[in-house]
């Protein structure tokens, strides 16, 4: 069985192997420190600190596995290349009330949304892949729906 391929764009994945080599380098550092305070602390049957320390590795390892995963399975996504709204699109709309609203189209594990980041395949996302600037699209959110004009389109 074909693992899924996780299309992404160049940032996104760069960003990954950022956050991948950072928890390999430095974070194990960090817990290891840790864990050898621990240790020389003395007995390990009851060292709340060694327990912890032994958590946050757990964590981070198992961080470190999901990281190469999504890694191995990337697709870059040439944004040149897009016809339309796609993957690293950067993008206007305005709603029906008026109201202008800007968004970057990214893939699923580089969504943000404080940073306005939201996934192709979310329900707005999904409605406006492919569409051009004064296309107007209908989408169905969890509170009815909201329709949305595409004023603007760029890639980097």
């Amino acid at each position: 069985m074909t693992r899924a391929k996780l299309p992404m764009t160049r940032r996104g994945h760069d960003k990954l192997a950022e956050t991948l080599n950072h928890l390999k380098t430095t974070r194990r550092e960090q817990i290891s420190e840790y864990m050898g305070s621990a240790l020389a602390d003395g007995d390990l049957r009851e060292s709340a600190a060694y327990d912890e320390a032994r958590m946050q590795q757990s964590e981070n390892e198992a961080r470190i596995i999901e990281l190469e995963d999504q890694l191995e399975r990337a697709v870059i996504v040439d944004e040149s290349a897009q016809d339309g709204v796609g993957l690293g699109a950067r993008i206007k709309v305005r709603d029906g009330k008026g109201t202008e609203r800007a968004f970057e189209i990214v893939g699923t594990y580089e969504v943000d949304v404080l940073k306005n980041r939201i996934s192709d395949q979310s329900p707005i996302g999904q409605a406006l892949l492919g569409k051009r600037v004064g296309d107007t699209v209908t989408v169905k959110l969890p509170k009815g729906s909201a329709e949305f004009k595409l004023l603007e389109v760029i890639y980097d």
